[in-house]
C-alpha cells in the first residue's frame, strides 16, 4: 500500500514541487527597483562603450578591404602589365574589360569574385593612374562625402596606416 501525502493549504500557504511557500517569499517592490537600478547603471556605462566601436570597427574593416583590392591589382598587372584604368574601374578585378588596353593574359574567373562596396555601402573609387602613385581607392568615409574629419575622414590606400 502507497500512502500519499495530503497538501493542505493552511493561512496563505501553498505548495509547490514539494516546498512549502509562505506569503514573505518572493522579491519586494525595493529588492526589484534595485536591480533594475543597478542593470541601468551598468548599460550607462557599457553601451557607448560598444556603440562607439562601430564607426572604428567599419574604418578597419574597409582598410582590410582596400588591402584585398591592393593584391588583387597587383596580380593584374603581374598578369597584364599594366593597372586597369580609371575608365575600367575595379569591375577588370570581375570581368575581363572591353574598354581601353584590353588585357591579354587576364586570368579566367578574374581577381576578385566581387567588387566589394565600402561598409557604408558605397563603392570604393578607383583613380588610375593617380597623383600619388599608380592608382588610389578611396572610401568616403561614414558621410560618403569627399573630405571630411574624425570617423567622417575619407580613408585610401595611401593612408591606411594613418589613425
Amino acid at each position: 500500500m502507497v500512502r500519499r501525502r495530503m497538501r493542505v493549504r493552511m493561512g496563505g500557504q501553498r505548495w509547490m514541487m514539494g516546498w512549502r511557500i509562505g506569503r514573505a517569499a518572493g522579491f519586494t517592490f525595493i529588492e526589484i527597483m534595485v536591480v533594475v537600478a543597478i542593470l541601468a547603471i551598468l548599460a550607462a556605462l557599457v553601451v557607448p562603450r560598444i556603440m562607439g566601436r562601430t564607426d572604428e570597427a567599419k574604418r578597419t574593416a574597409a582598410k582590410v578591404q582596400i588591402r584585398n583590392i591592393e593584391a588583387a591589382l597587383q596580380l593584374y598587372k603581374l598578369d597584364n602589365g599594366v593597372y586597369p584604368s580609371t575608365e575600367q574601374n575595379l569591375k577588370a578585378l570581375v570581368e575581363k574589360p572591353t574598354t581601353g588596353v584590353v588585357p591579354k593574359k587576364w586570368k579566367l574567373g578574374g581577381y576578385l569574385q566581387k567588387v566589394p562596396e565600402d561598409p557604408w555601402g558605397n563603392p570604393y573609387k578607383y583613380i588610375s593612374p593617380s597623383t600619388r602613385g599608380d592608382y588610389e581607392i578611396i572610401s568616403l568615409g561614414t558621410d560618403g562625402e569627399v573630405g571630411g574629419e574624425g570617423p567622417n575622414a575619407d580613408i585610401t590606400n595611401w593612408n591606411l596606416d594613418k589613425d
